[in-house]
């Protein structure tokens, strides 16, 4: 049986796999950063995010976890109540 790094190895020489690892790090990667930094920086805990945006702490955890699987994408909607249950607000521009 392989070890947990040998599979993510094996995983990792897939191109399809390398491609959205890369897709990953480019778009959801630094939206993930601001997220966590935003909560952290605000020196709050999950529960607290959640209680603030009137939502369950599981919720809340699961906004997260979308970002680091880059799964379901969120709504901008869901992206503001966040930034602003952490003291945050949320600036969208195009370049």
């Amino acid at each position: 049986m392989a070890s947990h790094q040998q599979f993510v190895n094996r995983l990792r020489s897939r191109p399809g796999v390398r491609a959205e690892l890369a897709r990953l790090e480019r778009v959801d990667g630094p939206c993930l950063d601001l997220v966590l930094q935003s909560r952290r920086g605000a020196g709050l805990t999950l529960s607290q995010v959640a209680r603030r945006m009137g939502v369950q702490t599981p919720t809340v955890a699961r906004v997260e976890r979308r970002l680091r699987a880059g799964g379901e994408q969120l709504s901008i909607r869901t992206v503001q109540r966040y930034a602003a249950a952490c003291g945050k607000q949320l600036v969208v521009k195009f370049e």
